[in-house]
């Protein structure tokens, strides 16, 4: 099985809602948080112009976020730097650290990101799901995945073996059936990536954002240290390693919209609406 089981459309539709309504508004009397934080950002695909469908971010609009990120202070830095300040009180991390990771190991990310990232020279998670990998006429192949991972670049992690619906699939099975098919999906995607391109493989983000304490449980006995959602807000220590937050990107955030996102003060960048932010 390779096909996802569930539309992005509604989820898409749905977070991008979402970040309007709970971004810090470009206002002067915005003041920076009192604690901490950290953002990671998800992208999914990319393209060299035009947006054919909602998860897809065209290279200019990813170069226009680098661009932004550069100009504010934050510093790109790799996930696994998040994790260890999460997890470590005594682990260093700079103020306004944010980490790259790109979801589902589309083509897109060596054909159009990789030139970006190589030239900038930034770190960048790719969770990916192997079923598809070297299988789906959509997806990278493991040769591929293995040139970036031998840049030092590109980090290869989970998306579980298939990307399952995690909600729909329990609703279909008895308890114990469940909970045996959700440990083969961690289990066996960490195995063929690690086969693949060395480990370790220890971090995973969970598809379509779905999880809850058991899965949680269950990802944690599979052998993660770390995972990932869609819920829209920087991490911040405290935060359950196994449910840490991410923002979505699509090509309607613009740098404004990042802004906001971010919790920046006002600048010189118009703010997004909530229309143009609809995919």
């Amino acid at each position: 099985m390779i096909e996802h089981r569930t539309s992005w459309r509604g989820l898409a539709g749905w977070l991008c809602a979402g970040w309007i309504a709970s971004a810090t508004p470009l206002s002067s009397a915005a003041a920076p948080p009192a604690t901490q934080q950290a953002a990671i950002l998800a992208y999914h695909r990319f393209s060299a112009s035009g947006v054919p469908d909602e998860m897809t971010v065209q290279a200019a609009t990813f170069e226009a976020h680098l661009a932004f990120l550069r100009a504010h202070g934050y510093r790109i830095v790799p996930l696994r730097d998040i994790v260890a300040w999460l997890r470590d009180p005594s682990a260093p991390l700079p103020d306004k650290a944010v980490a790259l990771t790109v979801d589902d190991g589309h083509s897109s990310v060596y054909d159009v990101m990789r030139p970006i990232v190589l030239r900038e020279r930034i770190p960048v998670t790719l969770f990916v799901y192997p079923s598809a990998i070297s299988n789906a006429s959509y997806a990278m192949t493991w040769a591929q995945l293995r040139e970036l991972h031998e840049t030092g670049w590109f980090d290869v992690q989970s998306h579980t073996w298939w990307h399952p619906n995690f909600h729909i699939e329990r609703r279909k099975q008895a308890p114990d059936a469940f909970r045996e098919f959700a440990l083969t999906q961690f289990r066996h995607s960490r195995e063929r990536i690690a086969a693949e391109l060395g480990g370790p493989v220890d971090l995973i983000a969970w598809p379509f954002g779905l999880h809850d304490p058991e899965l949680e449980a269950l990802a944690a006995q599979a052998g993660y240290t770390a995972a990932f959602t869609l819920d829209a807000r920087q991490a911040r220590r405290g935060d359950a390693l196994l449910a840490l937050p991410r923002f979505l990107m699509v090509d309607a955030c613009s740098s404004a919209c990042l802004a906001r996102l971010l919790g920046e003060r006002a600048h010189a960048v118009a703010g997004v609406s909530p229309r143009e932010a609809k995919p």
